[in-house]
């Protein structure tokens, strides 16, 4: 099977240590992201009560989030393809923790509402332009590696600033993660100012060139689709692992975090195996994941009143998705041609519509059914992200036939 091979080149390659330092920077802006984005589904119940809707209800807040990265990245992309990537990286990041700090001084549900939907708009953004940065960095052969390197920070969160995070946000109230996210951001810009080079924009990119190059290709609808309705499979399950934990396997609140640790665990074991798929087959790497999230969700389902017997079965969630997530950041930006920012960005958004169609797939379970139907509709949903990826597949074999 034979992947698209992106233009994209590696344009300024640094030593391994000056590499290291600055990955390891970018990477700090993951760890803030992914602490502040997956905290909301381990405080839930909390943040319910504290601002006096439902359950459901607040899973909206998660959805609002989602929302806000998909109008934030090609809003962002569109003006800022042609400016400087250090500049864009440090002004993401005091956005984020701009945004963090209002989520924590919200008075009532409608203004956190508003305050995470700001939140969301760098985020994609952000990665987007980290990953560029990070590839430019490394040899052409160590893309896939080097994307994996910055999303790890977005793995480590799950292992340790979530539920950090969420012991806090159990502790100290539901306000108390997020003005902690709001510190980690301000961390990164300081570590991105001192470590990352500098890296001028292209001054011949324009946001409606790279649009018009980026959105008229049907394999970059292709892929994005794959993402949005495939991953939104974990997130059906993810976003309510507060009440599957507690309502379906019996557990006390207590257990929630290990839950999440059990996730987030996944998430770095997942992401440094994807980095190592890559460089056998992109694609190949997909269809993989993605019949594995079938059964891992379905196994989810199956056994999720059996206690503690499902955090080996959330780890396993989240260490397929991630390399289903990994792989298709690569190979948008394989098929993005010129369009490098918003094909680097745009894996963001539609992971977020995922994010969003996900918790509501889920919502709707809970609502009807139970908390414990959640990852068996996520099971729905990955299946339907592989349809799109073999349809994917079929038209690439067909248009590399020769004529």
């Amino acid at each position: 099977m034979t992947d698209t091979v992106s233009p994209m080149t590696a344009a300024k390659p640094v030593t391994p240590a000056r590499f290291a330092v600055a990955v390891l920077a970018l990477a700090m802006g993951g760890f803030a992201i992914g602490t502040t984005e997956f905290v909301t589904m381990g405080v839930l119940p909390e943040i319910a009560e504290g601002v006096g809707v439902g359950t459901s209800t607040a899973g909206h807040l998660i959805s609002a989030y989602a929302v806000g990265v998909v109008v934030g990245v090609p809003i962002l992309s569109f003006f800022v393809a042609h400016l400087p990537r250090k500049g864009l990286l440090l002004a993401l990041m005091a956005a984020y923790a701009l945004f963090n700090v209002l989520s924590a001084v919200a008075v009532d549900f409608h203004m956190l509402l508003v305050a995470r939907f700001l939140d969301g708009l760098p985020h994609g953004a952000y990665f987007g332009v980290a990953t560029i940065v990070a590839t430019s960095m490394a040899a052409p052969k160590h893309r896939g590696r080097a994307v994996a390197l910055v999303m790890l920070g977005l793995s480590v969160a799950n292992v340790i600033g979530v539920p950090f995070a969420t012991w806090l946000g159990q502790s100290a109230g539901w306000r108390a993660p997020y003005a902690a996210a709001a510190g980690l951001a301000l961390l990164t810009v300081v570590l991105v100012q001192v470590s990352v080079p500098h890296f001028p924009g292209d001054p011949n990119a324009t946001g409606r060139g790279e649009a018009s190059t980026f959105f008229t290709n049907p394999q970059v609808w292709l892929t994005m689709l794959a993402g949005a309705i495939g991953f939104g499979g974990m997130f059906a399950a993810y976003s309510y692992i507060s009440p599957i934990v507690t309502g379906t396997a019996g557990l006390a609140a207590g257990a929630v975090p290990w839950f999440v640790f059990a996730f987030g665990l996944g998430m770095v074991v997942g992401t440094w195996v994807a980095g190592e798929m890559a460089r056998w087959s992109v694609m190949g790497s997909l269809l993989v994941s993605s019949l594995g999230m079938i059964a891992v969700l379905s196994l989810f389902w199956l056994v999720a009143p059996a206690g503690w017997w499902l955090a080996p079965v959330a780890f396993l969630t989240t260490a397929i998705a991630s390399v289903l997530v990994i792989n298709l950041q690569v190979r948008l930006m394989d098929v993005a041609d010129n369009a490098v920012t918003l094909g680097a960005a745009m894996n963001h958004a539609s992971l977020n519509i995922a994010n969003a169609l996900g918790a509501f797939a889920g919502g709707l379970a809970l609502d009807t059914w139970s908390a414990r139907e959640a990852p068996l509709v996520g099971a729905g949903l990955a299946a339907g992200g592989m349809v799109v990826l073999l349809w994917s597949t079929t038209i690439h074999r067909r248009r590399a036939q020769p004529s």
